[in-house]
């Protein structure tokens, strides 16, 4: 069965949009746990457009569960992880002008610069993730750089136009976690994940977590956040909400 990290960024969108100090997204780490989520996902931007300094530091005093920060490789990001010391890093791809994130880390491209981010994050016993596109060519840049685990990204598959380009999307994702388990890294996934799609993807036995975000705190809007965590919880490991 998949476990759930639950990505709290966009409590802090709503906090920033009006430049406030509520809703304060670190309230949402114990909720969260006592739902029973697995980890706790948060993405330090470069533009601090959501989460923030603060916000990190606290959440890392007091989580009780796993704590996945994303980031950018930028040097200010990786510097200010290291000294954070979460559990675990996803490094993720991430441009100013985009609303989220539009696709998975080119690690053929930036292989140099990854491999050498990556051991300073493995010298700090540091879990390192790569959030990719289901390609057979980044998994095996991803294992060349020593990443631990990959995470598939299912942006194509949750915006597919028709129910057949949803499956085939949804192969792409079967063969890379094939792949990438073979060959031994821990495989997650998650982007545009919700209540209506994130089922199939959590059957593929070998994805071991997925993340997911604002499609659990909008549902947390109407029935409040643990009910939101519980209800999505229920639904990839027992198949009813």
């Amino acid at each position: 069965m998949s476990k759930l990290g639950v990505n709290i960024d966009h409590i802090a969108t709503v906090r920033q949009a009006r430049k406030t100090f509520e809703p304060d997204p670190v309230r949402a780490v114990h909720l969260c746990e006592i739902a029973g989520a697995d980890s706790i996902v948060s993405h330090l931007r470069e533009d601090r457009r959501h989460i923030n300094d603060r916000d990190v530091r606290l959440i890392k005093e007091i989580v009780n569960i796993r704590f996945n920060l994303e980031m950018s490789i930028a040097a200010e990001i990786v510097d200010i992880a290291l000294k954070l010391g979460p559990d675990q890093v996803s490094l993720v791809p991430e441009k100013r002008e985009e609303v989220t994130t539009e696709g998975g880390l080119d690690v053929v491209l930036k292989r140099n610069e990854l491999k050498k981010t990556i051991q300073r994050f493995k010298d700090k016993d540091i879990i390192v993730n790569l959030f990719i596109d289901p390609e057979i060519s980044q998994i095996e840049a991803s294992l060349e750089v020593n990443s631990d685990a990959i995470e598939l990204h299912t942006g194509s598959y949750a915006n597919a136009a028709n129910q057949s380009a949803m499956e085939d999307e949804f192969k792409k994702i079967v063969d890379a976690t094939d792949y990438a388990r073979k060959h031994g890294l821990t495989v997650h996934a998650g982007h545009g994940l919700t209540y209506f799609n994130a089922k199939k993807i959590a059957d593929i036995k070998e994805i071991e977590e997925l993340n997911i975000g604002h499609s659990i705190i909008s549902r947390a809007v109407f029935v409040g956040l643990e009910r939101a965590v519980k209800d999505m919880m229920n639904l990839i490991k027992c198949n009813q909400v």
